[in-house]
């Protein structure tokens, strides 16, 4: 469920003219910014982008990116975009520093519809094709996974077939044993999520662990780390975004990347099952430990978009 609180009805010219008002003469208004954009959802924010447009002849994420700096820009720039557009972004800019956890949560987190979607704003917004950008940015199994993941298009209904549950269960498990990933790539790339999920659920019934438990390849890390990625993804996409954002928020420093780019894409879909799971998780609210650990503007916009004002 969303975390944003938004009105029923609003005014895109008046939030325009507001927005405008704050970014005019010496300084930004960043509180006035953070009211509006803060409560207001994905296709409220396009509102008023197009009257900001129309009013004032100019593209307003260019402006708000002249106006403000530094993480609080990043998260309002990632913010404003609409949902498509802004994982097109996501995965372009994890591709630059090869981080293939994000690929993997745009690629199996989001319904076939969406992930349709993003590759086709990431092909107007960069002229290149998502699956061509990952290949050229990959080698090896890691090339023929993420391909793989971003190219399918997965049937999305409950429907499994328990027979093959069975099989590439143990398909998997040999696999895994003897560190040959192509039927491993083949299966998590091509199967439904419910099919996959009965897979795992068969897995861990036959061999008494989990597959992620069994998936400690010290030879191949980094591929190790994607499939368990992939994994969780699929089981439960709750639990997986609560430990990235675990991570970022502890130890020296924050990991402000990844706590923006879970709080961002999952405000308006699941972050209230996120926050709940975190305080399960950790005895602290997630508005608290995020307040903890960032400051200023971009603590009062996080902790907004979390649901709570700052």
């Amino acid at each position: 469920m969303s975390t944003i609180v938004a009105p029923l009805e609003h005014s895109p010219l008046e939030d325009a003219e507001v927005i405008y008002q704050a970014c005019k003469g010496w300084g930004t208004d960043e509180k006035a910014i953070i009211s509006i954009l803060g409560h207001r959802t994905a296709y409220q924010r396009q509102q008023i982008r197009r009257a900001y447009q129309e009013l004032h002849q100019e593209d307003l994420v260019k402006r708000l990116e002249s106006e403000l700096r530094g993480d609080f820009e990043r998260a309002v720039y990632r913010w404003i975009l609409e949902p498509a557009d802004r994982d097109a972004v996501l995965a372009h800019v994890a591709l630059k520093k090869l981080h293939p956890a994000v690929i993997i949560e745009i690629a199996c987190v989001l319904c076939p519809e969406e992930l349709l979607a993003v590759r086709r704003a990431y092909q107007a917004r960069y002229q290149h094709s998502l699956e061509e950008d990952v290949a050229a940015h990959t080698t090896g199994d890691m090339r023929k996974l993420l391909v793989g993941l971003v190219s399918a298009y997965r049937h999305a209904g409950p429907e499994i077939n328990e027979r093959l549950a069975k099989t590439e269960a143990e398909i998997l498990h040999e696999a895994i044993k003897h560190h040959d990933y192509e039927e491993t790539i083949r299966i998590l790339t091509t199967r439904s999520k419910a099919q996959l999920i009965a897979t795992f659920n068969r897995y861990r019934d036959e061999h008494s662990n989990s597959i992620t438990k069994n998936l400690s390849d010290s030879k191949h890390q980094e591929f190790s780390a994607a499939l368990r990625t992939i994994i969780r993804c699929f089981i439960d996409p709750t639990k997986y975004y609560e430990k990235v954002i675990r991570n970022a928020l502890k130890g020296i420093g924050s990991d402000e990347g990844a706590l923006t780019r879970v709080i961002v894409t999952r405000a308006e879909k699941d972050l209230r099952q996120i926050k709940e799971a975190y305080h399960n998780r950790n005895s602290v609210s997630l508005e608290h430990a995020v307040a903890k650990e960032t400051s200023g503007d971009y603590k009062h916009f996080l902790v907004t978009l979390i649901g709570q004002e700052g």
